[in-house]
């Protein structure tokens, strides 16, 4: 079974955060923050990632402690969830739209987490929230899961399509590549033996 759970208390944020990679899409998610409720249902239901999440976060100074605290849980999560990662897909890649917005999007399960972005966005804010946690999540959870990953915007003008092709390409992303493979099941996808 391929779940984890994670509890992360610190200061600034108590996050409680459960994941089955090989859920329906399900989502119960409360962040505290309304944008990432959002962009994370999303998540979850482009993914297959059954994703279930409460965080009370130091929201009153701003949002930024919050999104990058879950982007670590949920990195941990899957990382935690993979195991030895035997039988991956590990490697994809997709250019998704999202109305006028077009995002590239390809990651490696390495076990060397970096996020790699070439995004742009119109606005400072979508909302009340700041379009700069979008890096700060994605770093987040690249570092804390092992995922090489890497985002380029080929198109968009508004903000929020952006914000959520880059959400949607993540979930699509991996929901390729931690796909199992029936004819490598018993092997690490690596030369190394180890991910």
């Amino acid at each position: 079974m391929r779940k984890a759970e994670i509890c992360r208390k610190t200061n600034e944020t108590h996050i409680v955060l459960s994941i089955d990679l090989d859920g329906q899409g399900n989502g119960d998610i409360q962040s505290g923050v309304g944008f990432l409720d959002h962009m994370l249902e999303l998540f979850a239901r482009h993914s297959g990632i059954d994703l279930t999440l409460t965080c009370t976060g130091d929201t009153r100074v701003d949002d930024h402690h919050s999104v990058e605290d879950i982007g670590i849980a949920l990195g941990e999560a899957v990382r935690k969830a993979l195991g030895e990662k035997k039988g991956i897909q590990r490697y994809s890649s997709l250019v998704l739209p999202m109305d006028e917005s077009l995002i590239l999007c390809a990651l490696d399960i390495s076990g060397r987490g970096g996020f790699y972005p070439e995004l742009s966005f119109p606005s400072q804010k979508i909302g009340s929230f700041d379009t700069e946690l979008i890096e700060e999540f994605m770093t987040a959870f690249a570092v804390h899961s092992g995922v090489t990953l890497h985002m380029r915007q080929m198109a968009g003008r508004n903000s929020h399509h952006i914000a959520e092709g880059c959400f949607k390409a993540l979930a699509r992303g991996l929901r390729e590549s931690i796909k199992l493979d029936e004819r490598f099941r018993d092997r690490i996808p690596s030369t190394k033996g180890v991910l």
